[in-house]
C-alpha cells in the first residue's frame, strides 16, 4: 500500500509537470527565485557581518556571497530535474536545430569574453578571489541555464507553443530572475536596463542552444560570460569606473550588440517542435524557411 501510494505520488507530481503551460515555467522560476533568496537571506544573517559589501573584496565575500547560495540552488534544480527524470530531455540532442545565422549569436558571446580574459587585470584581486568567482560564474550559467533554457523551454515546448514563444518567454523568465536586484538598493533605472540586457542577452542563449543542439553550450558560454564581466567592472550588474585598458573598452560595445540582435533575432526564429512528428526531430529552423 506504501509503494502504491508512492507512485500515485510520484505519477501526480511527473503529470503535473509533464503537461506544459507557460504557466507553469512562470511557478518553476518564480519558487526557485524565491528559494534562492531565501537561502541568500539566511546565509547573510549567519556570516553576514564577514561578508565585504563588494563581493570581489575577497576571497570569503564570494564564497558566502554567491558560491554557497549557488551550490544550494544547483542542488535544488538538480533535485527537481531528477525526480522527473529529465536529465535525458534535457541534455540530450535538441529536438529542433536552428539555422546557420544563429551561428552569429555565439560568435557575439565568444567574443567580448575573448577579450576580457586577456584584458582583465587579475593581480588587482585578492588571493582566491578569481577561481571562486570563475566557479560562481560557472554554477550561474549552470543554474540559470538549465532553468531557463532547459527547464521552462522543455515545459514550453510540451505547452506546444511555437519557438518564437519559447524563445521570448524562456527569455523573458531569465530577465525576471535579475529584478530581484530592487531588493539590492539598485536604482529602478540601473535594474531596468539590467533587465532589458538580461532579456536580450536570453534571447542569444536561446539561439546557442538551438545551433548547437545541446543545453551545455549555453551553460559554458553563460559561465564564462558573468565572470569575466565580473571581474572586469569589479561588480555585478555594474558600469567599470576609472581607466581601463582597450581590450576592456572593446568589449563594452557588445552589449548594445547583443540587444540589437536580440531585436532582429527574434524576428527571424520560426519552428515549432512536434511539427514533423517525433517532436519534430531533425527539422531545422532557417532565417527564412516556410514553416
Amino acid at each position: 500500500m506504501v509503494e502504491l501510494g508512492e507512485r500515485a505520488g510520484t505519477s501526480a507530481w511527473s503529470g503535473f509537470w509533464n503537461r506544459g503551460s507557460w504557466w507553469k515555467a512562470l511557478l518553476a522560476a518564480a519558487v526557485y527565485l524565491a528559494l534562492y533568496e531565501g537561502v541568500s537571506l539566511l546565509l547573510g544573517l549567519a556570516w553576514g557581518a564577514d561578508v565585504d559589501p563588494n563581493p570581489f573584496a575577497n576571497a570569503q565575500s564570494v564564497l558566502v556571497a554567491l558560491v554557497a547560495p549557488l551550490i544550494v540552488g544547483a542542488i535544488l534544480l538538480v533535485a527537481f530535474v531528477a525526480s522527473l527524470r529529465w536529465f535525458p530531455a534535457l541534455f540530450g540532442r535538441q529536438p529542433i536545430r536552428g539555422g546557420r545565422w544563429m551561428w552569429i549569436a555565439v560568435v557575439i558571446l565568444l567574443l567580448p569574453i575573448a577579450l576580457r580574459l586577456i584584458g582583465i587585470d587579475y593581480g588587482s584581486y585578492a588571493a582566491g578571489v578569481v577561481p571562486l568567482t570563475f566557479l560562481a560564474g560557472l554554477l550561474v550559467g549552470f543554474t540559470e541555464e538549465l532553468l531557463t533554457r532547459g527547464i521552462a523551454v522543455k515545459i514550453l515546448r510540451d505547452a506546444g507553443h511555437g519557438e518564437l514563444a519559447v524563445a521570448v518567454i524562456s527569455s523573458a523568465l531569465f530577465a525576471l530572475l535579475h529584478s530581484v536586484n530592487l531588493l539590492t538598493g539598485q536604482p529602478i533605472g540601473t535594474v531596468l536596463l539590467t533587465i532589458g540586457y538580461a532579456f536580450a542577452f536570453g534571447v542569444l542563449m536561446y539561439l546557442v542552444l538551438r545551433v548547437t543542439g545541446s543545453l551545455i553550450w549555453p551553460i559554458i558560454i553563460h559561465g564564462l560570460t558573468d565572470p569575466t564581466t565580473f571581474l572586469s567592472t569589479g561588480g555585478i550588474d555594474v558600469a567599470a569606473s576609472g581607466p581601463q585598458n582597450a581590450l576592456l573598452v572593446l568589449a563594452g560595445p557588445f552589449n548594445f550588440v547583443i540587444m540589437a540582435f536580440a531585436v532582429i533575432a527574434l524576428c527571424c526564429i520560426r519552428g515549432r517542435v512536434g511539427a514533423t512528428g517525433a517532436a519534430g526531430r531533425g527539422r531545422y529552423d532557417g532565417m527564412h524557411a516556410a514553416e
